[in-house]
């Protein structure tokens, strides 16, 4: 099974974007199928509202790439597991599983490549954003968007009765962790997977909030993790660095940096956790 990306992945994607595409105009925009294009009745009918705009820049609000354009329209894309965005020259050979295409009049193109189809696009209108995706009104922390102190995040944690995997995994929580670092995040931090949240001392919480933030940022700075169960290269077709820099995630059996004693690893929830005996 392939991973989702994560926030540092889609971070990654959007800065990329942002540098390469912000400013250019759409020539035309090709769908191969349906399959990321969920809410409209045919492929013309979300192609042909591309065609001739301007897209001006492109943010992130939790793991939606959202594409502002010059009619106010915004293009939000939901990448699948296992998907990708590519830059490519017009004359580049089409890979298997492209499923949208767009050009620019200047500029070649970018690609959305979705063997399993499991990605979402869509136009809508800049200001009904969230009455689209009404779960993005509810996103708590964004480690790399705006900086949120660590008091605030601990009157969000302390109160909420749970164990720190599962916690960190919640999107109302913390945006954007799945198992690669929320494995990274508590190793760092020095806390278990199934440390109860209302246990923490305020120390450990100042810890906990530490380690979230410089574990994203170094994520972000390395471009993401890519892994063999989760491959991940940038728009360029490059890898991410990250995974040179995991200290436990997918180590069982390596000498812990912390303890030099052996990565454990232990089934949480029906998925593979990785930790040090240092962490309490």
């Amino acid at each position: 099974m392939t991973l989702p990306l994560e926030l540092p992945e889609i971070e990654t994607i959007r800065r990329d974007l942002d540098r390469e595409i912000s400013g250019r105009k759409v020539k035309e925009a090709e769908a191969a199928s349906m399959a990321v294009l969920g809410r409209y009745k045919n492929r013309k009918s979300f192609t042909s509202l591309l065609a001739g705009l301007k897209v001006r820049s492109v943010r992130r609000l939790g793991l939606h790439l959202l594409v502002d354009l010059d009619d106010g329209n915004v293009m939000a894309v939901r990448l699948g597991a296992g998907a990708l965005l590519r830059r490519h020259a017009n004359k580049d050979a089409v890979a298997r599983g492209t499923e949208l295409t767009v050009t620019f009049t200047v500029g070649g193109q970018v690609r959305l490549v979705d063997p399993d189809g499991t990605s979402e696009v869509c136009l809508v209108p800049g200001g009904d954003l969230l009455g689209e995706f009404p779960a993005l009104a509810a996103l708590g922390l964004d480690p790399v968007g705006e900086p949120v102190s660590w008091t605030s995040f601990a009157g969000q944690v302390i109160p909420r009765a749970g164990d720190l995997k599962a916690l960190l995994g919640d999107d109302s929580l913390v945006v954007g962790l799945g198992d690669v670092y929320i494995d990274e995040v508590l190793f760092h931090a020095g806390l278990r997977h199934d440390r109860q949240s209302d246990s923490l001392s305020i120390q450990e919480v100042r810890r906990l909030y530490r380690a979230l933030v410089e574990t994203v940022h170094e994520a972000v700075k390395y471009r993401g993790t890519s892994l063999e169960d989760r491959p991940f290269t940038d728009v360029f077709g490059v890898p991410g660095e990250f995974a040179q820099h995991l200290a436990v995630y997918g180590r069982e059996g390596q000498l812990s940096p912390r303890s030099r004693s052996p990565i454990q690893r232990t089934k949480y929830k029906g998925r593979w956790t990785y930790y040090c005996d240092t962490q309490v």
